[in-house]
């Protein structure tokens, strides 16, 4: 029996994504069990993109360095000034949430993907 139980481990993001891709490649490495979201499959709903919101903040979430937020006009960028704008353009697009973002039962959400980091997520007891 493994430390890790079957896919309550839920990794969010777009699949063809090069970080997701990363992150999902160090799992499979390790036999981490997880199931994969992919925001445009699988969708995103507000009340979702809420948990993630409260835990991480809408700052955070953002991606402002990804070719979505820069193909934004200067106009739209500049009305994302709280939670309700950003969630709204996260709704709209989901692309432009950083990602991957990993959920699991008991642990606090991970936001993006270093190796060093899942090291230290999956060695905690």
């Amino acid at each position: 029996m493994t430390n890790h139980p079957a896919p309550t481990l839920i990794m969010y993001g777009i699949k063809n994504c090069d970080t997701v891709k990363k992150a999902r490649r160090w799992l499979d490495e390790q036999q981490i069990a997880y199931r994969f979201h992919d925001y445009r499959a699988d969708g995103l709903d507000a009340a979702l993109l809420d948990t993630f919101i409260a835990e991480l903040g809408w700052e955070a979430l953002l991606n402002t360095r990804g070719t979505t937020w820069r193909k934004l006009d200067e106009t739209r960028r500049e009305s994302i000034q709280n939670a309700a704008s950003a969630a709204e353009l996260m709704l709209e697009m989901p692309a432009i949430i950083k990602r991957p973002l990993l959920c699991a039962p008991g642990k606090p959400m991970l936001l993006g993907f270093k190796e060093t980091s899942y090291e230290r997520y999956f060695n905690e007891v």
